[in-house]
């Protein structure tokens, strides 16, 4: 039986008072942020599109690029599984039959026409294509610059069908399946993100926290050095190294030269915010007492200073990482970021200007919500963690 007694119940207030008092900063980020519901659900869609792009080789039926592509059903549309239709209804789902015949209204060309008498049965966990899970390889010039790691070898594929081929998003005019597409462009512009944010988080602590720590002369050199990086127009610049790439460059030394250069004109932001701080903090007296034992300033910084607003770092992270994809689709979209063959978003964006497209193949407009879905959740989370570490916000 449950002690309700006040007694009970005024320890358990204590206990819960006790807990928040005692609890560390994440520990408090993480509480508040839980009571923000859009914060939540943009979690949410975050971590499904994050997963999906991760495992997009087994979610996906069929190879991405040309070799998976299926030449008798080009610019095609969504094929959706379906229960019931006019012979009855099933519990496995299917899709009607798919044959090509010539026909005198076209010119006796090849079309493709729709079988209702012919059932193809949608089936889990079906080999296909060989890939790698979680795999990753860049293969720059000099052997020094090789990264390479091996992933799991798998042939097993979520779903598949039965005989023929099933698209739900539909292919292009290829024949190259939009939903694998899709979830591979999802992963790139993610990886090109997670490479750029990750240059500029360390370049944006080096510098913002020497520039701040020391002052003076150290801190107007590095800030006109800041000033002149923000200066920078971002589209002359990628103009200009456009017209610097060899075309003999792979796609992925294309695709590590976008992340590198988008990590090195990202950091001033951040770098600003580490210095703000650091001169604030500074002449804190722990900090002073870390001095007076004898902590190197390497020491000062990485053990005292920088752990003070760990929070809002990874705040600041989590909002920049919009940005970064922003930047790597809008690249990509104009031409001076990642090509052909190649899927991510910005390349799969080129191809819904064409007219023809806008006219007869709304399809294309499938990979544009994936973009959208993504950004919005990222700055939803990125609001909410911006709340939850500001301990003066009015979100409780």
């Amino acid at each position: 039986m449950v002690d309700v007694t006040p007694n009970a119940i005024s320890a358990a207030d204590q206990k819960a008072k006790e807990a928040y008092f005692t609890a560390g900063q994440m520990q408090l980020v993480w509480a508040r942020f839980k009571k923000n519901r859009a914060a939540m659900m943009a979690g949410f869609v975050l971590l499904f599109i994050i997963l999906t792009g991760v495992f997009a080789p087994f979610l996906s039926p069929y190879d991405p690029s040309i070799a998976g592509r299926d030449k008798d059903y080009q610019n095609g549309a969504p094929q959706i599984p379906m229960f019931c239709d006019h012979n009855g209804c099933s519990w496995r789902p299917f899709l009607h039959s798919l044959e090509r015949e010539r026909s005198i209204k076209t010119n006796f060309r090849w079309v493709t026409t729709i079988n209702p008498e012919k059932r193809r049965y949608v089936q889990l966990f079906v080999d296909g294509w060989e890939y790698r899970l979680l795999d990753f390889d860049i293969d720059l010039p000099g052997r020094a610059f090789d990264v390479s790691i091996q992933g799991i070898a798998m042939t097993t594929h979520l779903f598949g069908i039965d005989e023929g081929g099933i698209h739900i998003f539909g292919t292009d005019k290829a024949g190259k399946d939009i939903f694998a597409r899709t979830l591979h462009a999802v992963y790139t512009s993610l990886a090109v993100g997670t490479i750029g944010v990750f240059i500029s988080f360390v370049l944006a602590l080096v510098i913002g926290g020497t520039s701040g720590y020391f002052g003076g002369r150290v801190d107007g050199v590095l800030q006109m050095i800041t000033d002149a990086v923000r200066t920078v127009p971002a589209i002359p610049l990628f103009m200009a190294l456009a017209a610097f790439v060899p075309d003999e460059w792979s796609s992925e030394m294309r695709f590590f030269f976008i992340s590198i250069i988008l990590g090195f004109i990202g950091w001033p932001t951040l770098a600003r915010r580490v210095r703000t701080h650091l001169l604030t903090e500074r002449n804190q007296e722990y900090v002073l007492a870390a001095k007076l034992c004898g902590a190197s300033s390497g020491h000062v910084i990485r053990r005292h200073l920088l752990p003070s607003f760990t929070s809002y770092i990874i705040v600041d992270l989590v909002i920049s990482f919009p940005y970064m994809v922003l930047s790597e689709t809008a690249l990509s979209f104009i031409g001076l970021g990642l090509k052909e063959p190649v899927n991510s978003l910005g390349v799969m964006l080129q191809n819904v200007t064409d007219a023809d497209v806008l006219l007869n193949y709304q399809w294309y407009f499938i990979p544009v919500i994936f973009f959208i879905a993504m950004v919005l959740a990222f700055v939803f989370v990125g609001d909410g963690l911006r709340d939850a570490a500001d301990p003066y916000s009015d979100h409780k």
